[in-house]
This record gives C-alpha cells, structure tokens and sequence, in this order.
C-alpha cells in the first residue's frame, strides 16, 4: 500500500481494479486529478478529525469526472450523473452494501452543487471538499502547504491543468447544453436585480490560487 503526504491510497482489489479501470479510460489530466481529489479530501478529513470509510472516497474521487467520457456520456443527464450511474454500475454485484452504493452516487451527482455536501455524510462533502480544492483553490487553509507540494509531485497538475479542465468540461457538455441548467436563485438575482453578477466558475479556476 502506498502513502502519499500521509494519506494511504486503499489497496483491495476493489481498489485496484477502480484504478486500474479509470486508467484506462481516462485523460491523463482526469486520473491524475481524480487522485489529487481523493487526497486532498481525505487530508481535509484528516484535519477536520472526520471518520469516514477511505475506499467509499476513493471510488467516488476516482469516478466522480467519468461522466465526461464518451464512453459513460448519456445524450440527456448531467455529467454528474453519468458518473454517479457508472460508479454505481461498477460498484454493483461488488459485495458493496446498497447505502455505500448511494453514498458514492450522492457524491458524485452533488459534487458540482456548493453549499449542500457539507452538510451531508463525510465521504460526500469530502468529496466535494477536494473538488474545490484542486479545481478552485478552495480550502488551502486546512491542508499543509508541504502535504499540497506532495502530493503535486505524485500527481502533478501540469502548466496547463486550469486550461484543460475547462476544455474537459466544455467537451463532456457542448452536446447536452440544457443539463447546465443549474442554480436558479441566480436566474431570480439577475432578474430582480439588474447590477446583479453571477460567480464565473471558469474565472475562478483560472485565478486559482494553486499552480502547480
């Protein structure tokens, strides 16, 4: 088994043949990203003194962008939810108890909608919680700034990581535009209130504060 800045990657066959499947399947930029969401969850789990099961974690941070692979991409659901379906397909016939099921499926399917994952179980606002911290630099407080640089090492971004998971979104969503549809409380804001500006995802991935 191996340890990266403290954090042990579960080693059961389960999840080496998640690993070895996510692999095989996705980009270089996902999977190495996939793991850097799993790593920087169960670090903001370990510092926030947290239980939770590791493997449940794992699988949901190492399926959690499957939804923007074709093949895994429906014509009609957000890729959330592609995702959550494949873990959820995989996981299944596994031995997996159905409640460690939904638990992986609820992660994923949330893991793009602020505000509501941290108040469910752990394994869903951890996932969550990693999400933002590669992808928008949220949380940095709550992670060592040597356990970060590690874990980059194993798992490095890249120059051009913020790019290019912009790219992955765009190209895992350009088909099915209507699954956008998201927050509408900002739709009411806009509405009511013309001076009114929405949180731009992509400007906060580009002005993430992580550069490595």
């Amino acid at each position: 088994m191996s340890t990266i800045a403290g954090i042990a990657i579960p080693d059961s066959a389960l999840a080496r043949e998640i690993t070895e499947l996510v692999r095989d399947t996705e980009t270089d930029l996902l999977y190495h990203h996939s793991r850097r969401v799993f790593l920087f969850g169960a670090l903001t789990g370990k510092a926030r003194a947290l239980t939770y099961d590791p493997e449940l974690l794992y699988a949901a941070a190492m399926f959690h962008d499957m939804g923007l692979m074709p093949a895994h991409a429906s014509k009609t659901e957000r890729f959330e939810v592609d995702g959550a379906n494949a873990a959820r397909a995989f996981l299944t016939g596994k031995g997996i108890a159905q409640d460690d099921i939904d638990v992986v499926w609820a992660s994923i399917a949330l893991h793009t909608t602020p505000g509501i994952p941290r108040h469910m179980k752990p394994e869903i606002a951890l996932l969550t919680a990693g999400v933002e911290m590669d992808v928008l630099g949220l949380g940095f407080e709550t992670v060592r700034s040597a356990d970060r640089e590690k874990v980059a090492e194993v798992h490095p971004r890249g120059p051009s990581f913020k790019t290019g998971i912009v790219d992955a979104f765009y190209e895992g969503i350009r088909a099915k535009p209507e699954t956008t549809f998201g927050n509408v409380k900002a739709d009411v804001m806009a509405y009511k209130e013309p001076g009114f500006q929405r949180t731009d995802f992509v400007q906060c991935i580009l002005h993430n504060p992580w550069s490595r």
